[in-house]
């Protein structure tokens, strides 16, 4: 009797070790679902959002599913204008500035977007500019002035760190109580002025102190290789790039919350497509903080969803920090959040 319980024991461990092995191979065997997973985003999210793309991509992994990230970086305002203008389709949309998806996506193209992230404006240089060993946070526009210094910024009418570089400027000129909108920016462009209203044309134009490129990171290799001395660009830019840069003064740099006030005395009227047609729109300077959604038209919302709540997640939080790009305490949630994301945003009605 003994040996018969014994056998039967015995028995059945071994048919729970074949059901296991089974199991477990056919786990291994089973093919992980492929899904393309397209971002348009800001040229200054570049370097953060490589990382964090790798690592999304192995965490999917252990969800089933081998994504493959395609993104493309521009100016702010061109990724928005890729689904709102062009009709391209898009999973996710990560901007500079998080006023433009209220502005020109939500609610139509989007049901709903975040805010999350914070920067800075700084002018970058290197050994090689002119004045290198002589430019601080107190003298920077006067050295821009100087004969044979060349500066640059992105294109106003398509990137925000250029209208943010355009409006510190006129920020410059009240916090200082000098012309120094004009002498920089008058002077050498035909972007104008009228009073702290500032006007860019449909096409800007610049005489050879200054160099316009379509988004400020396209700046950089001109920085390096001598082209200009200085450059405006995001703080989190300049360090990832290892640049030296000058600190602008609060007044000026577009950080701090508490200076919203101040910086709303400034605005610019920039040239935007909207619906397939040239409009002018009025932006009012404030502190710079990032934006991101989910489009309509997103071909794998499930998976973008995925990918949303990790870049927000803690992980997330890790990576951008470890890229010099500073976190909102709790990012702010807009619209139709998803329920996935719900946790790690404070839903603002």
């Amino acid at each position: 009797m003994k040996k018969m319980v014994l056998a039967l024991v015995v028995l059945a461990l071994l048919m729970c070790c074949c059901q296991q092995s089974t199991k477990q191979s056919i786990t291994e065997t089973t093919p992980l679902k492929k899904v393309t997973l397209t971002i348009f985003h800001a040229g200054s999210l570049t370097i953060p959002l490589q990382e964090l793309n790798e690592e999304f991509e192995s965490y999917m992994k252990t969800k089933g599913y081998e994504v493959e990230i395609r993104t493309e970086a521009s100016g702010s305002v061109m990724a928005v204008r890729k689904v709102t203008d062009l009709g391209r389709k898009a999973d996710i949309v990560a901007v500079a500035d998080y006023t433009l998806l209220p502005t020109f996506m939500y609610p139509k193209y989007a049901d709903f977007y975040v805010a999350f992230a914070r920067n800075e404006l700084v002018l970058c240089y290197t050994d090689k500019s002119k004045y290198a060993d002589e430019i601080n946070g107190s003298n920077w526009y006067e050295i821009l002035e100087k004969n044979g210094v060349k500066f640059g910024f992105s294109n106003p009418n398509i990137d925000p760190c250029g209208y943010r570089s355009v409006m510190a400027m006129e920020l410059a000129e009240l916090y200082y109580g000098k012309p120094i909108f004009h002498d920089l920016i008058e002077k050498h462009t035909n972007i104008r002025a009228n009073g702290t209203k500032i006007f860019s044309p449909k096409d800007v134009t610049t005489d050879e102190k200054i160099l316009i490129r379509d988004k400020s990171v396209d700046l950089i290799a001109l920085l390096e290789s001598g082209s200009i001395d200085y450059a405006f660009e995001y703080k989190s830019v300049a360090l990832q790039h290892n640049l030296r840069f000058v600190e602008l003064p609060d007044e000026i740099n577009l950080r701090n919350p508490s200076l919203k006030d101040w910086y709303a005395q400034v605005s610019i009227t920039v040239w935007k497509m909207e619906n397939g047609k040239l409009v002018q729109k009025e932006i009012r300077a404030k502190p710079i903080v990032y934006g991101v959604t989910i489009p309509k038209n997103a071909e794998n919302r499930e998976i973008a969803e995925e990918y949303l709540a990790f870049l927000l997640s803690k992980r997330g939080r890790e990576i951008f920090k470890k890229n010099h790009q500073e976190f909102l305490e709790k990012p702010l949630g807009f619209g139709n959040v998803p329920e996935l994301i719900k946790k790690y945003v404070k839903i603002v009605t």
